[in-house]
């Protein structure tokens, strides 16, 4: 048996928003409600789900692997809304993007405080 995840659900203060935000900045298709879930389709037919969630929401990492040039149409469009971007997911290295494992990276925020990743090479492959 093949264990794939189908999908996650992710706390929002509101699941509209982060969905168009999410779909929006990494140029994925417009989200689908799913009964309370706003989902976001990504290439490997996983759906992030996002649940309005009442009170405070404890932030998660989602991180994505990208191309090259999937890179920098996603980073133009996190600075062309003027969002704050790190290198590092301790937040240390404000306006700069890495070069770990000979790809490129970058962490930035939804607007639910989730700390998000971009980056084209996984982990222990450079």
């Amino acid at each position: 048996m093949a264990v794939q995840l189908n999908h996650t659900i992710v706390a929002a203060r509101d699941s509209e928003e982060s969905a168009a935000f999410m779909s929006e900045i990494l140029g994925l298709p417009a989200p689908t409600r799913i009964g309370p879930f706003m989902a976001v389709a990504v290439d490997n037919d996983v759906t992030l789900d996002f649940a309005d969630a009442d009170g405070d929401i404890t932030p998660q990492h989602y991180a994505f692997l990208i191309s090259e040039a999937e890179f920098d149409q996603i980073f133009d469009r996190i600075r062309a809304r003027g969002l704050t971007y790190w290198a590092d997911p301790m937040a240390n290295r404000p306006g700069e993007i890495n070069h770990g494992h000979g790809g490129r990276g970058v962490y930035f925020e939804d607007p639910s405080g989730h700390f998000l990743e971009i980056l084209t090479r996984p982990y222990g492959s450079g």
